[in-house]
């Protein structure tokens, strides 16, 4: 069997079993499911990906891959301040969203079950421990500049404000009727306003003050 159409042939499996598990989840999926998004028969896909178990085991580590991805960089850059760093990990994750609005909501059922999973395929919470923005945030904390001495208050509260509306946009959408487009602009506007609200919670003043 030819090489590249091997490749091609997993690639396009891989493509459907991330958005069928991504809008179904784990229970709901069917190899067929599967099969059918990717436009072939299931033959074909059991001959490449021998379970849902397997296929689902690769499309989750890509996914928490995707989800953790260049956020390493961001805390640990030492040539940004700790009010930049907050606007670049928003905006990261507001963009990553507009882009796979069934991420958070995926991971998030996910992971409940399996919650070492994610301990395992996410290196973040010692990332953010030992990382530039952490001892950025304790000499804020120590001039006086935020109150807040936990740093996991501000994490939390970014979290919330970013990943919630994505989480709760088809009951946002079915309250409000609010169109794909509008909502995609709120969203952008969120960029700019969850930092500021960031900002003022933890005292910090704006960049270029």
């Amino acid at each position: 069997m030819n090489n590249t159409n091997n490749i091609s042939a997993e690639e396009r499996i891989k493509a459907a079993a991330r958005k069928v598990f991504h809008q179904k989840g784990y229970a709901a999926t069917r190899t067929r499911d599967i099969a059918e998004e990717a436009g072939i028969n299931h033959a074909m896909l059991n001959y490449y990906f021998r379970s849902k178990e397997k296929l689902f085991q690769i499309v989750m580590t890509e996914t928490m891959t995707q989800f953790f991805r260049g956020v390493g960089v961001i805390l640990n850059d030492e040539t940004t301040s700790l009010d930049e760093k907050i606007e670049r990990v928003v905006a990261n994750y507001i963009d990553l969203l507009l882009e796979e609005p069934d991420l958070p909501t995926f991971i998030l059922n996910e992971v409940r079950p399996n919650p070492q999973f994610f301990v395992e395929q996410s290196p973040i919470g010692e990332a953010l421990t030992h990382s530039v923005l952490a001892r950025q945030y304790a000499e804020a904390v120590a001039q006086g500049r935020i109150t807040e001495p936990n740093l996991m208050h501000a994490v939390l509260n970014v979290i919330g404000l970013v990943i919630f509306p994505f989480v709760a946009k088809p009951m946002l959408s079915a309250i409000t009727n609010l169109p794909e487009e509008q909502y995609k602009a709120l969203m952008l506007q969120r960029k700019t306003l969850i930092p500021q609200w960031i900002k003022a919670i933890l005292s910090l003043p704006k960049t270029g003050d």
